[in-house]
């Protein structure tokens, strides 16, 4: 597919955060003419799908200050340099619900917006789901939550759950109530 591939001339960096760099790059295109691609580099991460004894999506209800409001998502939470993704996800799992894992079966790997982001989520699937300690970031401010399949249904039509990684977190939670998995 080298035909639709751009090649980068030229790259800049306009911001560089605790999470994320912002950079500019001069591309040529397919065509032979040059456009420039604003991207935002993301070292990873990674989100958990826990499910109690009793059927029970495990969530977590937390602000989300670039949305403005009040969400309900799956744990995740962002890959360190060179951390491998599992233990990443047993770390969040825990410190965001106080909730341990004997194991995690991934699921899938998948890029959240490839127009303007390399930031790659690794999908996990909990086994054998134990107390631990719950110990968010002192900056993360979260309350676990645990809702039936129908309650998370429901909380998609109302937006309360609203990103893309939950949302598949419900729908691979009615494949498995459904035998499709």
């Amino acid at each position: 597919m080298k035909h639709l591939e751009e090649k980068t001339i030229a790259s800049r960096t306009l911001f560089e955060g605790r999470v994320v760099r912002l950079q500019v790059d001069e591309v040529l295109l397919p065509n032979g003419n040059t456009s420039t691609r604003e991207i935002i580099k993301h070292p990873g991460a990674v989100c958990v799908m826990a499910v109690t004894e009793e059927g029970k999506l495990i969530l977590v209800r937390q602000y989300r200050k670039a949305m403005d409001k009040v969400t309900l998502e799956i744990p995740a939470g962002k890959l360190n340099p060179g951390e491998d993704p599992a233990a990443c996800a047993l770390r969040e799992l825990e410190e965001e619900t106080g909730l341990v894992a004997e194991g995690l079966d991934p699921v899938i790997a998948f890029y959240t917006a490839p127009g303007f982001t390399d930031e790659r989520i690794h999908f996990f699937r909990a086994r054998g789901l134990k107390r631990g300690t719950f110990r968010p970031d002192e900056d993360e401010f979260v309350e676990r939550v645990e809702l039936t399949l129908e309650e998370c249904r429901e909380k998609i039509k109302s937006g309360e759950i609203c990103d893309a990684k939950t949302v598949m977190a419900v729908w691979l939670r009615e494949m498995e109530e459904a035998g499709l998995r």
